[in-house]
């Protein structure tokens, strides 16, 4: 148990972000971050740990969860992003924070969740093309026009 307590402490922000990344909604993130986590433990616990599995359930959770809801989140406006004490600093981070975050909604959904991996994770690319099921060489492609289309966007 403590092998997985150090799994969890290493990836739970990294998942978080990228799930933030994907979602814009806060609570939404959290709730698919422990649902990851609980389905990688039951179903996965015997096996060596692997991050590339882990992203692979919460990519596939966060797929089941649109399923679901069978139409766009938005970004929730009172979520409030920790900053530190500068309350001027903190609604700028905040700011310059939600506006990523719009801009990362313009993208197609494949842009924003490859790119979202790579923001998010140190995973390489080879471990997001098995998640993503697409090969490495296009992986590398998306992430460049992803990242040329949130430039233009923002």
């Amino acid at each position: 148990m403590n092998l997985y307590r150090e799994f969890y402490q290493e990836h739970k922000s990294k998942l978080f972000n990228y799930l933030m990344r994907m979602t814009g909604d806060y609570d939404l993130a959290r709730d698919l971050m422990q649902e990851s986590f609980t389905r990688y433990l039951e179903h996965y616990n015997d096996r060596p740990q692997s991050a590339s599995l882990l992203y692979t359930i919460a990519r596939n959770a966060l797929l089941d969860n649109h399923r679901r809801r069978e139409r766009t989140i938005a970004f929730n406006e009172e979520e409030e992003i920790q900053a530190g004490n500068d309350h001027e600093q903190m609604h700028l981070v905040r700011d310059e924070y939600r506006r990523v975050l719009l801009a990362m909604r313009q993208l197609e959904e494949v842009e924003r969740d490859i790119l979202a991996l790579v923001i998010s994770t140190n995973l390489s690319y080879k471990e997001i093309s098995s998640i993503t099921g697409i090969s490495e060489a296009n992986v590398k492609v998306k992430v460049h026009r992803a990242r040329v289309k949130l430039r233009e966007i923002i």
